[in-house]
């Protein structure tokens, strides 16, 4: 089966594509930098912001007399998603593409902005679809707002008080990712994506102080520190709000309230695991 992994060199994008390869699949990857994808995987120039390069992938797939039957989206950082994804959702129909699997986001139910609003519409279409509403990414420890304060400072900045998360690892999100796209058939639509154990920042913090070494801490700031926590990291104003809204979230107990419903998917892989596994990015 030819299948087309948009975001394909993000960090769920890279691990599905390997896997949707190990299991003899045709994959198409798209990205702004084709150079990037190296064979077997077949690299199409691609731009949601561009729309004359949104039929790209289904002319790539015919010129290899394949047509492409699956659909892993990831949308652009933008709040207005639907006006790209829906478009494209529509010609990816129309050229023959039977199931979408669309990455979103624990907080982000149907119907609510941005990615929501592409679930609503998938749902509104009767598609075939699943939505991955994953809970906070391992690899955050490794961009900047969290990576420098770590390496420079020997802290970790949150306004998350004492809420607990349960991290999950981009390579658990491809594993369902690739569940959703290659199974007979999807069984849960909208499908939470949790790791196997709720931490607080506090314990995240002992587990770095075990692993390097040396005493981590967990600074305890407000919404509003951490809204410039986030700036001092070049984050654009709205992308601060938004963040530093997460955190209060999990303050109050929203994140610890997704891993306690039905509809979800446990991954397998802790973020102790993680730590180990990368602990040469963290000493100064």
């Amino acid at each position: 089966m030819a299948i087309l992994v948009t975001g394909g060199t993000g960090k769920t994008g890279t691990r599905l594509a390997q896997l949707l390869l190990a299991a003899g699949h045709s994959v198409y990857v798209t990205t702004r930098s084709v150079d990037k994808v190296q064979s077997p995987l077949k690299g199409v120039k691609f731009d949601w912001l561009d729309s004359s390069t949104k039929d790209a992938p289904f002319k790539a797939a015919a010129a290899n007399n394949e047509q492409i039957e699956a659909v892993y989206l990831v949308g652009p950082p933008i709040a207005d998603m639907a006006s790209v994804l829906n478009p494209f959702i529509d010609l990816a129909i129309e050229k023959g593409v039977k199931r979408f699997v669309l990455l979103s986001a624990s907080q982000v139910t149907k119907g609510q902005p941005p990615m929501g609003v592409v679930q609503e519409y998938l749902d509104t279409l009767k598609a075939d679809y699943c939505t991955l509403r994953p809970s906070w990414f391992h690899e955050n420890f490794l961009v900047p707002h969290n990576f420098r304060p770590l390496v420079n400072e020997d802290q970790i900045v949150s306004a998350a008080e004492d809420g607990r998360i349960p991290w999950i690892s981009s390579d658990d999100i491809a594993d369902a990712a690739f569940n959703a796209l290659t199974s007979e058939q999807i069984e849960e639509r909208d499908l939470l994506v949790v790791g196997p154990e709720l931490l607080t920042y506090e314990q995240i913090a002992a587990m770095f102080t075990e692993v390097l070494g040396r005493k981590i801490s967990f600074k305890r700031v407000s919404q509003e520190g951490m809204s410039q926590h986030l700036l001092q990291h070049e984050f654009h104003p709205g992308v601060t709000e938004m963040l530093s809204a997460l955190d209060l979230i999990v303050a109050t107990g929203g994140e610890e309230a997704i891993y306690k419903l039905e509809n979800k998917y446990v991954g397998k892989r802790t973020l102790l695991d993680f730590i180990r596994a990368n602990k040469e990015a963290w000493i100064r």
